[in-house]
């Protein structure tokens, strides 16, 4: 049967990284590719605890329908630890549990975007955000970004000349795909120049804990006057992906709204998830558990720079995060990323093609190399090989 596709579907594309993943999934191939954890961190032994201990007594209780909004006490212990971190002044009113942060881009896109509405994106940015505004078939214009983020001069002439921006989308902390954190006076800069528009700014920020070097900026939610930011966090990258728990960090105003889409998407996320990272963080320490992830990303990422410096042809260069999971490359000219690409996928190593993460224009020259997943001895290889397939196209094999 031949089914009759809503329009929006044509906009659609399976998640690049999703499909490169399943080539990765096999043994031999060493990836950089998927953001993802290291899974000898996970804390089982302490799920296993906690997770008992909710059966036993709440689990009719957790196994239940629940609210919207989440659980009271999780979502108060959100607030203060982002108030800790970012110096912001959240109350738990403020806080939506959330299916993941993904869930967030979805219902924001579903709130704000009509067709052809205009979303602002700093360029390279996160491709699964690009997929889910894409959804409500806006538009995307790229701000020209730098090495410390949106360039304000830029953002303003746009935000001057273009009609109908209804969202801007941003990560501030160790961007997706490049590392890059945005510093204190770019901030400071972004919000002076948003002040002047009633145009919503999503902050995402699921990497801003895993910092191994510098000091914490406070966050674009935490400066806002307004009620114009929303935040985005997730427990994937400090306490467990598989759980799917996120949140969003928003305004009296606005948080209605993303109840009332939310409903209509799942009703509530898992309460029995939600019971087990509250009850973690009664019983142990999230500080001391994001510590042991940081030390071993830290090392990680020094450990693949120090093989990148000794394998790579000059003329790669690549940026040099102070947290976060990423790491972006940039081949020398006339080098194509994606005949590095495919040669790397001969010698079974794989990261992700930077055209992937532009919204509107295509770039032949970069790849975001992950270095949190993979440990010594498979970092030290992959980069060998790597090497040896970035050499192989620069002398035209």
């Amino acid at each position: 049967m031949k089914y009759q596709l809503a329009s929006r579907m044509a906009g659609m594309k399976a998640s690049a990284v999703r499909e490169i993943l399943k080539v990765t999934q096999r043994p031999e191939v060493i990836s950089f590719a998927g953001g993802l954890p290291a899974p000898e961190l996970f804390p089982v032994d302490e799920i296993s605890k906690v997770a008992q201990e909710v059966c036993a007594e709440e689990g009719r209780k957790v196994l239940q329908y629940a609210t919207t909004e989440g659980r009271p006490t999780l979502r108060q212990k959100i607030a203060d630890r982002m108030n800790k971190i970012y110096n912001s002044d959240l109350k738990m009113e403020n806080i939506l549990i959330t299916t993941g942060s993904q869930q967030n881009l979805d219902m924001a896109g579903k709130i704000f975007l009509n067709p052809g509405d205009v979303v602002l994106m700093e360029a390279p940015t996160y491709l699964a955000a690009i997929n889910a505004f894409k959804a409500y078939e806006c538009t995307f214009k790229e701000v020209p970004t730098d090495d410390k983020g949106m360039i304000p001069e830029a953002l303003e002439k746009i935000l001057e000349t273009t009609e109908n921006v209804k969202l801007v989308y941003v990560i501030t902390d160790f961007q997706n795909p490049t590392g890059i954190c945005w510093p204190m006076e770019r901030r400071k800069a972004f919000m002076e120049i948003m002040a002047k528009y009633d145009i919503p700014v999503l902050e995402d920020n699921p990497y801003g804990e895993l910092r191994y070097e510098g000091t914490t900026n406070p966050s674009l939610l935490s400066m806002d006057q307004r009620g114009q930011v929303m935040g985005m966090g997730t427990f994937s990258k400090t306490f467990c992906p598989g759980l799917r728990i996120g949140w969003l960090a928003c305004s009296p105003d606005i948080m209605p709204q993303f109840v009332k889409v939310k409903q209509s998407a799942d009703l509530h996320s898992s309460a029995f998830d939600q019971a087990i990272i509250d009850r973690y963080m009664d019983e142990f320490s999230l500080d001391e558990h994001v510590k042991e992830i940081n030390a071993l990303y830290g090392h990680r990422r020094d450990l693949i720079i120090q093989c990148m410096e000794k394998e790579f042809t000059d003329g790669t260069t690549w940026t040099h995060p102070e947290g976060g999971l990423f790491l972006w490359l940039t081949f020398p000219e006339g080098v194509s990323a994606r005949k590095v690409f495919d040669k790397c996928i001969e010698k079974n190593v794989a990261g992700v093609l930077g055209e992937f993460f532009y919204p509107t224009t295509k770039s032949d020259r970069h790849m975001r190399i992950n270095y949190s997943n993979m440990p010594d001895d498979r970092i030290k290889e992959g980069i060998r090989r790597m090497g040896e397939a970035l050499r192989e196209v620069a002398a035209g094999k």
